[in-house]
């Protein structure tokens, strides 16, 4: 999908990035702005968005091209992985922090943004430590990491956890100290996120709390990096339609102006990104959006003017490459997908057991479900004898449905969309199968408001609405429904052939 222009007036309109870039974090190097978000298990993982003006970004590329160990993400964990990551420039580098929730914190980092990053290095291993953030204060050169805990693996949550760190980011020096505990604020729960600043003599933590849907973006200062440390609420729903207001990044423009990047969760599209106006009160407190409230419209950045720019979705695969958007399920393996001199991306009919479960496949690639109503458009040409391969589009998250060619065990292509709902062992029919003469057809969904997708086919003679029930797309536990392409047949041996997907397109409804 391509950017909307500027407001005429010089305002920006939010959601800045709407699709699921969850756990946002930003910094600025120079007049640039670079921000990375949570990939879970996707792979490659940790994307990096650049922007000059802070409304519009473009993908420019992925610091973690697997993830380790290795053997964890051979298949899906789509809850697990990399969580809320905190980035960061320092001694001419850049930084990225992460937690695994099952492993523990880790570190990567590189000379530029778009590389070569160094492999994760494991800073603290544990399990439930998550969002992890350093800071290297130059008033002292003393270097810190905050965390925060995910009670589902360490059965805590609500405090904050602060240790010292060496300057090189490789360990941390102290076995650390609880230095924000939720549970002694009234009415806090869920404190997570947060964020390690520096500024006017305070040590600053940005912290959300109250839930991803219904909390709220505080705020925590300190004269000590071990606290004590004052707490306040700086964002907040209040009267608006942005619910949850939560975790991001601050950051400052070369002209002194203060922004802050939140998440806003909405359900089957995940976290979107918004942009508020952050400016300092007179008791030295920050004070984010309209007094404390998110804002839809604002004036824009004083940055200069930029053309309009939004992360790509649209693709060709010239030769057999995709674009910087997709992500694999998991880690991938070779032979999944095979470069060739045409367009068009070749991908193998894997085989699995769980060819009837797209949910446990490894092998699916993905992008973001839009955040506003659009039609997914792709052409597909199945080139497998094999009965039962098949492949198609989909719609992925906690239930999916998908449409897409399958090889009859008559030998016939036939147009087949299915689905399956939550906790549902495998998928079912949504509609009868009906022919497909040439082995080919253009798949359409139109995800319109709440994501209800409606998916049509056309196989020459113009497209077709499935006779199948519209289906409500789901997020997974932390994650937005994802796009997916896939390519897969039952377990046996030997190739099971392939398939080819031509003018992947994405269009506003």
């Amino acid at each position: 999908m391509t950017a909307d222009p500027p407001e005429d007036d010089g305002s920006y309109r939010n959601p800045v990035l709407n699709a699921d870039w969850s756990d946002p974090d930003v910094v600025r190097v120079g007049d640039d702005f670079y921000l990375t978000a949570s990939s879970f298990g996707r792979a490659p993982g940790l994307p990096l968005l650049h922007s000059r003006d802070l409304v519009g970004w473009t993908l420019v590329g992925h610091a973690l091209e697997r993830l380790e160990p290795a053997a964890e993400f051979r298949s899906p964990r789509h809850d697990g992985g990399v969580w809320a990551p905190a980035l960061r420039h320092h001694d001419d580098r850049f930084w990225i922090f992460w937690g695994d929730p099952d492993q523990g914190v880790f570190q990567i980092n590189a000379p530029r943004v778009r590389g070569p990053w160094t492999r994760p290095h494991l800073v603290k291993a544990g399990r439930g430590l998550i969002d992890p953030c350093p800071l290297w204060d130059d008033e002292s050169g003393e270097a810190y990491l905050v965390h925060a805990w995910a009670r589902s693996r360490s059965g805590v949550n609500n405090r904050l956890t602060g240790h010292r760190m060496r300057p090189d980011g490789t360990e941390l020096l102290d076995d650390g100290k609880v230095i924000v505990d939720g549970d002694r604020i009234p009415g806090w729960f869920t404190l997570e996120g947060p964020k390690l600043h520096r500024h006017d003599g305070w040590f600053w933590i940005f912290a959300p709390a109250g839930g991803v849907a219904t909390g709220w973006q505080g705020a925590f200062r300190s004269r000590d990096f071990f606290g004590p440390y004052e707490p306040r609420i700086v964002l907040e729903q209040k009267d608006t339609d942005v619910n949850g207001p939560h975790q991001g990044g601050w950051v400052r423009t070369p002209a002194g102006e203060d922004w802050f990047l939140h998440f806003q969760q909405r359900g089957p599209y995940g976290r979107v990104v918004h942009l508020q106006p952050m400016r300092w009160d007179a008791d030295g407190w920050p004070v984010l959006g309209a007094g404390g409230a998110p804002v839809t419209i604002h004036r824009r950045p004083a940055l200069p003017p930029q053309p309009p720019a939004a992360p790509a979705t649209d693709d060709d695969f010239p030769g057999g490459r995709f674009g910087r958007q997709w992500q694999w399920t998991a880690n991938p393996r070779a032979g999944w997908a095979t470069q060739h001199s045409a367009d068009g991306l070749r991908l193998a009919c894997v085989r699995s057991a769980d060819a009837d479960d797209l949910r446990l496949l490894p092998h699916v690639l993905t992008q973001r479900l839009p955040g506003a109503p659009s039609a997914v458009e792709v052409e597909l040409r199945l080139h497998s004898e094999e009965p039962g391969a098949r492949a198609g589009l989909a719609v992925l998250g906690d239930a999916f449905g998908w449409i897409g060619l399958q090889r009859a065990a008559d030998g016939s292509a036939q147009v087949v969309h299915r689905f399956a709902e939550p906790n549902a062992a495998r998928e079912r029919d949504a509609a009868p199968p009906l022919p497909a003469p040439e082995g080919r057809v253009r798949l359409r969904v139109e995800a319109g408001a709440g994501a209800r997708c409606r998916f049509l086919h056309d196989v020459g003679d113009g497209p077709r609405p499935s006779a199948g029930p519209v289906f409500a797309a789901t997020p997974w536990r932390w994650v937005g429904a994802l796009l997916g392409l896939f390519a897969t047949a039952p377990a046996g041996t030997g190739p099971a052939g392939t398939a080819t997907f031509t003018r992947f397109r994405i269009d506003p409804l």
